[in-house]
C-alpha cells in the first residue's frame, strides 16, 4: 500500500518536476467558453420527507447518506457568466418514517440512476448559481421495519414495482468561490407506488395505501463545477510570449 501512494505522488509531482528542470510554466487555467467539458463529485445528503399519510404529516425524520453519491457532468459553457449542463448521476436516495403513536420505524431506500439537465448562472468555474431538473430510475429497492429500536425485518429487490418507476426531481444550488457546492432538491414524484399489492397469510394487501412521501434534501459537494485544469507551457513558449508582448511594453514607456 505504501508503495501504491508513493508512485500516486511521484506521478503526480511529474509535470512539477519538468516544469523546474525545463523553466516552463504550470498554470490553473479555465476552459474555454463554447467548449465541452467534464467535472465530476461526490455528494453528501441529508433528506426528509414531506409526509401525507392518510392526512397526517408526523414521523418524518432526517436522513444523512454520504455515500454511493455519484455525479458525472459534461458542461457547455455560452459565455463566461452563463452555462448549461448535462450528465449522469448515481444516488443514495431515502427517508425515515417513525409511525405516530406506536414503536415502529421504517427505513426506505433507492439507489438511482439519474440524467440531471440545468443551467448555470453566475463565474463559471467559480462562484454561481444553478437550477435544473433531474428524471431518475431507480434500479434497487430497500426495506427496514425496526420495532423498540429492534431490527425485525429487512429485504431488498432490484427493480422493484415497491416504489414509482420514474422520479422527477427539480433542483436550486449555489456554488462558493472555494468550490463548496449546496444543493436543494424536492421529488415531484411519491416515492413508493401506492397501487402495489403483495400476498400476506393468503390476504392480499396494499401496504403503502395512503402513504405519500415526496422526498425534499440538501447536499453538500465540493468542486461540481470546477473545469480548470493544470496546463503546462513550456519555456521556448514563455519566452516566444515575452518577446511579442516587448514592443508593446516599450511603447507603453
Amino acid at each position: 500500500m505504501i508503495k501504491v501512494h508513493f508512485l500516486a505522488a511521484l506521478l503526480a509531482a511529474c509535470p512539477l518536476l519538468a516544469s523546474a528542470q525545463s523553466g516552463g510554466t504550470l498554470e490553473r487555467k479555465a476552459p474555454p467558453v463554447h467548449d465541452w467539458y467534464l467535472t465530476s463529485g461526490g455528494e453528501w445528503i441529508f433528506s426528509m420527507p414531506i409526509l401525507d399519510v392518510n392526512g397526517s404529516d408526523k414521523g418524518a425524520i432526517v436522513r444523512f447518506s454520504p455515500f454511493f453519491n455519484l455525479q458525472g457532468l459534461a458542461n457547455y459553457d455560452l459565455s463566461s457568466h452563463f452555462g448549461v449542463f448535462t450528465g449522469l448521476t448515481v444516488r443514495n436516495l431515502g427517508f425515515i418514517y417513525d409511525v405516530p403513536d406506536s414503536e415502529l420505524r421504517y427505513k426506505f431506500r433507492t439507489y438511482n440512476v439519474g440524467v440531471p439537465v440545468g443551467i448555470k448562472v453566475g463565474r463559471m468555474n467559480h462562484a454561481l448559481v444553478f437550477v435544473g431538473y433531474e428524471l431518475e430510475l431507480p434500479f434497487n429497492y430497500k426495506e427496514k421495519r425496526f420495532a423498540n429500536e429492534k431490527k425485525e425485518d429487512k429485504f431488498d429487490a432490484w427493480f422493484s414495482s415497491r416504489n414509482e418507476l420514474l422520479f422527477h426531481s427539480v433542483m436550486l444550488g449555489l456554488q462558493g468561490p472555494r468550490g463548496t457546492t449546496i444543493k436543494f432538491k424536492y421529488y415531484l414524484s411519491n416515492f413508493h407506488n401506492t397501487d402495489f399489492t403483495e400476498t400476506v397469510n393468503g390476504v392480499e394487501t396494499k401496504p403503502y395505501a395512503g402513504l405519500k412521501a415526496n422526498i425534499f434534501y440538501v447536499s453538500l459537494a465540493f468542486d461540481l463545477f470546477d473545469g480548470e485544469r493544470f496546463v503546462y507551457t513550456p519555456a521556448h513558449r514563455t519566452e516566444e510570449k515575452h518577446a511579442w508582448l516587448a514592443p508593446q511594453d516599450r511603447r507603453r514607456g
